[in-house]
């Protein structure tokens, strides 16, 4: 029997206006906007439907962008949109998690808060990096990676961080790890080595420590029992019971995003439709290379919503 997956994209996909729509038509989404802006002293409607610069900096980013995938995901439901599992690129896990019935919107919101300033500043500005790789298949990166680890290079300087889809990998580390890594990358066949306007090194054995400290702040929440299941990043499995989601979440912060590889395990598992919620398309141009024959959705605006649950209801 065919399936239906929610899906959430990562940072990069936050834009100014995010949800406002939502805000302005739907009760339930201007409640989550509104009591995760007080709830973390946040003006979150500036955040996320002005142009301001605080959008783009991953302390405020991560709540943004979570705060309105949840608004836009509660309206699509309440129209009868439900999913059979769900996912998210990493921030976008915690929405996947909530949306799953696992967490409470707002503890969601208040984590990636958190999360998104332990990963802004485990790393001192400018020692990390990270750079996005076209054109080469991941083995032959992972390969290429470990003929690079001798002197002065450590095992962890420079590691993968996002297995997107076929054709796009991203890596992570200490930034001039991450810049040699990137030529020898181009020496190796990949056609395109993309360092990326980042603030620190993302999925990085180096935020080792970021992950100790969210693990704390993740003992002060109470999860719930699993209304369906969740795909994690860490293993490109199903998750179907919550007492491993705190350990999972803690890894995810320095461990590589299974992405591409999560994808397909869903589509094993008889998914064949996949509903994109939040801004901007990533994840649908990423399923295009990983299989093409999936029908794909997007819920970026409230006429996008209107159209999916008029469709898929």
């Amino acid at each position: 029997m065919a399936k239906t997956a929610f899906i959430y994209p990562g940072q990069g996909a936050q834009k100014a206006g995010m949800g406002a729509d939502f805000y302005e038509k739907s009760e339930t989404a201007k409640r989550i906007y509104d009591q995760a802006g007080e709830s973390l002293k946040l003006d979150m409607k500036a955040l996320c439907f002005e142009e301001n610069e605080k959008l783009d900096l991953t302390e405020y980013t991560q709540a943004a962008l979570v705060t309105t995938c949840l608004a836009m995901t509660r309206a699509a439901m309440e129209r009868g949109l439900k999913p059979d599992v769900t996912a998210g690129l990493s921030l976008g896990e915690y929405c996947a998690i909530a949306a799953a019935g696992g967490m409470e919107d707002l503890d969601a919101i208040r984590l990636v808060r958190k999360r998104g300033i332990l990963m802004q500043n485990t790393v001192p500005a400018g020692e990390g990096g990270m750079c996005a790789v076209m054109g080469l298949e991941a083995a032959r990166i992972e390969e290429t990676l470990c003929e690079m680890i001798t002197e002065p290079l450590k095992p962890g300087d420079v590691t993968i961080a996002n297995y997107n889809c076929p054709g796009q990998i991203v890596i992570t580390g200490k930034k001039p790890a991450v810049e040699a890594a990137s030529i020898k990358l181009k020496e190796a066949g990949a056609k395109r080595a993309v360092m990326l306007n980042v603030s620190g090194p993302f999925h990085s054995p180096l935020l080792l420590p970021a992950g100790e400290e969210l693990a704390a702040e993740l003992d002060t929440v109470t999860l719930h029992s699993l209304q369906i299941p969740y795909v994690t990043n860490v293993t490109a499995e199903k998750v179907e019971d919550i007492s491993e989601t705190k350990g999972l979440l803690k890894e995810q912060v320095s461990s590589p995003v299974r992405w591409m590889q999560s994808m397909e395990y869903m589509i094993r598992e008889g998914v064949d439709t996949f509903v994109e919620i939040g801004p901007g398309k990533t994840l649908a141009g990423f399923m295009k290379k990983i299989n093409r024959d999936m029908k794909v959705y997007n819920i970026a605006s409230w006429e996008d919503m209107e159209k999916v649950t008029g469709e898929l209801c």
